[in-house]
């Protein structure tokens, strides 16, 4: 796999929950890590995710926001 974005984590989809058109898939990085995302279920079935898939998270973005209280 190629791509552009300096950051992929690589990990295991440990839950997908089915909406009736997205879905929030969870990915364990390791280290009691976890990210989630919002993606279709079109991307899902596309994919072919599972509980247990091996998949990458992959973040890109212009920026990043720091904030406290």
């Amino acid at each position: 796999m190629k791509i552009s974005a300096s950051n992929h984590l690589q990990g295991k989809v440990v839950a997908i929950k089915d909406g009736a058109v997205n879905a929030v898939v969870s990915v364990d990085i390791g280290g009691g890590n976890i990210i989630s995302s919002v993606i279709t279920m079109d991307s899902v079935r596309r994919l072919g995710l599972e509980v247990g898939s091996e998949a990458y998270a992959v973040i890109k973005a212009s920026s990043v926001m720091i904030a406290v209280d």
